[in-house]
């Protein structure tokens, strides 16, 4: 399957010729770019354009991405077709910028950079676009209107995700404490010492604590909701040996009763399609290849205690950026990303 037309009936929404989107992906060689490339192929109102990798042009996308065998007959190019309606940029962190300098694009075609590049706001301005931070539970109406869109991090997503309703209610008024587990494929595709089987199986390590580059990112939407903020997020990451997923435990002091709590989360969260606030334990498997954040939330003595899951490629990534290409484009919010786990 090469594209994806509309044969549904549904009428079709704003995009290239004939009502579609055209989507074209630059570093089509990397994780997140095959995830992209998984949603998009099954996305009803998508075309795929120009799937650009430098080092793979010309080559079968499933001689890289081979659980795409079958799939489709698409190969990786050198260049963009040049008629896309929306680029991903799937670059490593630094290189988006780069490559928007060097490959200027048409101020009608709309950018979803998955990169750290634009995601604060003293970045967010660049070669005359605006990114908006794409983080839909938090800027939706935002998203909907823009022109670039800033896809959020993977430990972002979750911990964010967490304390947001804490926010919006004045509620965060002492220090935050994160510990957070990644799988490997948080690291990206290349290799390292961290990401070799041999070390990382039946092993748990630290990394960046305290100075974790997403701490920007947090820090800023939580002061869109309150100001002002004065806490700190003390943020410890940790290497999983697993492929994907992300669980964050986040607790901090709280006068708010298990109940109210719960209650907040509920209501800042009852038109959030993908994020769920669960009654009982949460665990990884429940979220592992979906676009879905769950919740939990309890409390302990004084500690306020939020459980949050997400899968790292797909809410923490390319998921979340189809959902924002979605709201974009006027187009249901789910669309293509009905996605189901793998419990066992």
């Amino acid at each position: 399957m090469t594209t994806n037309e509309n044969t549904s009936g549904t009428p079709p929404f704003w995009g290239g010729a004939g009502g579609g989107v055209k989507a074209g992906i630059v570093g089509g060689a990397g994780y997140t770019a095959g995830e992209l490339l998984r949603i998009l192929l099954h996305h009803e109102f998508v075309e795929l354009g120009g799937i650009v990798s430098s080092s793979n042009a010309g080559n079968p996308i499933y001689k890289v991405h081979d659980d795409l065998v079958g799939e489709t007959e698409l190969r990786f190019s050198s260049d963009l077709a040049g008629d896309e309606d929306v680029v991903f940029l799937c670059l490593g962190h630094g290189n988006s910028r780069a490559w928007l300098k060097k490959n200027p694009l048409p101020e009608t075609t709309h950018v979803i950079d998955l990169s750290n590049d634009f995601r604060l706001a003293a970045d967010a301005e660049f070669t005359g676009r605006e990114f908006v931070y794409g983080l839909p539970e938090l800027n939706k109406s935002r998203i909907e209107q823009a022109q670039s869109i800033a896809n959020p991090g993977c430990f972002a997503t979750a911990i964010q995700l967490a304390l947001l309703p804490l926010a919006q209610a004045g509620k965060l008024t002492d220090d935050v404490h994160v510990s957070a587990i990644t799988g490997s494929t948080g690291a990206g595709q290349s290799l390292s010492e961290t990401v070799h089987f041999s070390w990382r199986t039946n092993n748990v390590s630290i990394y960046k604590p305290f100075t974790h580059q997403h701490l920007g990112e947090i820090g800023e939407s939580l002061a869109q909701l309150q100001t002002p903020l004065d806490v700190d997020i003390h943020f410890i990451p940790y290497r999983g040996n697993f492929a994907r997923g992300i669980f964050a435990s986040v607790y901090t002091p709280s006068d708010l009763t298990q109940d109210e709590a719960r209650a907040l989360y509920w209501k800042f969260y009852a038109n959030a399609p993908f994020t769920t606030v669960s009654e009982s334990e949460i665990h990884l498997k429940q979220v592992v290849n979906t676009n879905k954040c769950l919740l939990h939330v309890q409390k302990q003595g004084k500690q306020l205690l939020i459980t949050s899951v997400i899968d790292n490629l797909v809410k923490g990534a390319s998921g979340q950026a189809v959902q924002n290409m979605n709201l974009l484009f006027g187009l249901p919010e789910t669309t293509g990303l009905n996605l189901k786990s793998v419990l066992f």
